[in-house]
């Protein structure tokens, strides 16, 4: 079991890829998981960066656990399915030179207006369900899992991310899960967890400051739920997320792979990082010994 971060947390601090790994390093990560990758140095390619990247992560002693990209099976490459479905196995590549185990793609953001009387999210499963079973398919050939995230509020509610994955049915294909991301469907974490144990490949921790929609608006710093509730970014421990019984639902459910904070706050990025990676790594050596 490894304490990983990503490197959205650090997306505030204007750092190329490589220079976020030398920070986690530095900070005394164990693994790290990168949400896309900075611009590569002239002369090299998306694939070469990537493999630059793995090299210096081996010199480090730094595993890299994930690679996350967007992806949209309705909407994307103009609404393409097959094109989309090749633009991300391209990016399959790119997880494959950076020698990740995992890699997470979105399946859509939502349903364009008027596209093909579709307004609910059963009517376009099987759209959904094609274009992840294609990439899970082509990735693991090239021996990398692929999972979706419990994000982006169209498949987001825990029921929808079960049947997508169960439409999907392959043994390659699973979930990358935030235990702090239902809370944006106004979803209660415990019960979303509880119910998506079977499908967890990787594991993101993030907190949330949690304020009811009764509330007058509080400003900078905060988003809206789903249901009107007001949100925003916390250093793990900090905020509403019920993160010991979390982790003891993993545990309980035998989850051995790697704990990843994505932090989403206000404060500074590095001490908010690192505040947080104290409390994990506290909760953790209680929980699980």
């Amino acid at each position: 079991m490894k304490i990983g971060v990503s490197s959205y947390s650090y997306s505030r601090c204007n750092l190329s890829s490589l220079e976020v790994l030398k920070k986690a390093r530095e900070m005394g990560f164990e693994a790290i998981e990168f949400s896309g990758l900075s611009s590569p140095p002239e002369g090299e390619t998306m694939v070469t960066y990537a493999a630059m990247i793995r090299e210096e992560a081996e010199k480090l002693g730094i595993e890299i656990v994930n690679y996350a990209i967007a992806a949209d099976f309705i909407a994307g490459s103009g609404g393409d399915l097959d094109k989309e479905i090749q633009r991300v196995k391209e990016e399959v590549k790119i997880a494959e030179a950076l020698g990740v185990p995992c890699m997470r793609h979105d399946a859509a953001w939502g349903i364009p207006k008027g596209y093909n009387n579709a307004r609910g999210f059963d009517d376009v499963l099987p759209l959904l369900v094609k274009g992840c079973r294609a990439v899970t398919e082509f990735a693991q050939d090239l021996g990398i899992k692929t999972t979706i995230e419990n994000h982006g509020y169209f498949c987001q509610d825990s029921d929808r991310v079960e049947k997508l994955i169960n439409g999907v049915n392959h043994s390659n294909f699973g979930l990358l899960l935030d235990i702090g991301n239902f809370l944006c469907v106004d979803e209660e974490p415990v019960k979303a967890v509880g119910r998506l144990l079977p499908y967890v490949f990787h594991v993101h921790v993030k907190d949330f400051h949690v304020k009811s929609g009764m509330m007058p608006d509080p400003g900078k710093g905060w988003f809206k739920t789903r249901g009107e509730n007001y949100l925003r970014g916390a250093i793990i421990g900090h905020g509403d997320v019920p993160i010991i019984q979390c982790l003891r639902q993993l545990k309980n459910a035998g989850y051995d792979g790697t704990f990843s904070i994505e932090f989403e706050g206000i404060e500074d990025p590095i001490l908010g990082i690192s505040v947080g990676a104290e409390n994990l790594r506290r909760y953790i050596k209680d929980i699980m010994g």
